[in-house]
């Protein structure tokens, strides 16, 4: 369940930048480019800021 709900919000996350770059202002890809560091990193350390904030408000069966 955390998994899918992680990936739905990367996705969200990068999809929502490129809007906004696209219409309102480019910087807004920082956003995307930080999301996009952010899943490197995680799977290089196996930490995910996301997931830690998850495990607090879901708890899995």
């Amino acid at each position: 369940m955390k998994e899918r709900i992680i990936r739905f919000v990367a996705g969200a996350l990068v999809l929502t930048s490129v809007l906004l770059a696209y219409f309102v202002a480019i910087e807004w890809l920082f956003l995307a480019g930080f999301v996009g560091f952010n899943l490197f990193q995680s799977s290089m350390t196996k930490f995910c800021p996301l997931e830690k904030l998850l495990d607090i408000f879901i708890k899995d069966e």
